[in-house]
């Protein structure tokens, strides 16, 4: 996937507005790139700020966590330190994913047709990316991981304010700035989840995480206000897939570009 970036570097200011000139110009050449390959621009970006992902309650230990050491993790990770007995396990039972509800999940009033739209999507990204290296199964055994998942925040985006604001310099610049504080930019979706993944028979926590997505600022995005959501979970999807690659000492491990 591509992402293309937009930088606005120094000029000499003239009176007839050559600055604003230039920007637009660049603004559009920018949104043109994306119409043409429009593909290539949908992506979404891990959020930080006071908006970080947080705890709400659906692991059942928090206490092994701590803040991720670089950018290729979650916000807030977990690895046993025993890493060899990934290499262990062939199987994979994947629970359904959840909606949380619990008190402290941004999640919890969500209405029913969207948390069902959510809790499908995601489960079948993550299906699809782990089935690819693993058999799937619904029972215990000494070769099986148990992983669980929980959307604990599902925001929408607003797709015509998005694409409008995207294209306008001053409009951008305050997104930048929301940015900064909340970790996601303006009219945007946003997405948190929490993961668990045990021994299926012992019950031993092999590794967990909590991360938060936003969505991509850039113009000319599907009118689905579930884009950035479905994008946050196909990234989650293929990033779970390369992390077990790698645990596992598998050849040829490929991270899945922000």
């Amino acid at each position: 996937m591509v992402r293309y970036e937009l930088t606005i570097t120094a000029v000499n200011l003239n009176p007839r507005g050559g600055y604003d000139n230039m920007v637009n110009k660049r603004l559009l050449l920018w949104s043109g790139v994306c119409a043409v390959a429009l593909t290539g621009c949908a992506y979404s970006q891990q959020a930080g700020g006071f908006g970080k992902a947080e705890p709400s309650g659906f692991l059942r230990d928090y206490s092994k966590l701590h803040a991720a050491e670089n950018e290729t993790e979650a916000t807030l990770v977990y690895f046993t330190p025993d890493k060899a007995k990934f290499k262990s396990y062939t199987k994979v039972w994947l629970e359904p994913v959840q909606v949380w509800r619990g008190e402290k999940s941004e999640a919890k009033d969500l209405n029913k047709d969207d948390a069902n739209h959510i809790s499908q999507f995601l489960s079948s990204r993550v299906d699809a990316e782990v089935r690819k290296d693993y058999t799937m199964t619904r029972e215990a055994g000494p070769d099986v991981m148990r992983v669980r998942i929980a959307v604990t925040e599902a925001g929408k985006g607003v797709p015509v304010l998005d694409n409008i604001t995207a294209t306008h310099p001053g409009a951008l610049l305050m997104s930048w700035g929301k940015k900064g504080i909340s970790g996601t930019e303006s009219f945007v979706g946003k997405a948190s989840i929490e993961v668990e993944v045990t021994d299926s028979q012992t019950g031993e926590l092999l590794a967990a995480g909590v991360d938060r997505r936003g969505g991509g600022k850039y113009a000319w995005k599907p009118l689905n206000r579930w884009e950035d959501f479905e994008q946050a979970s196909s990234y989650w999807a293929k990033k779970f897939r390369w992390r077990a690659c790698t645990l596992r000492g598998g050849a040829n491990c490929e991270m899945p570009k922000e």
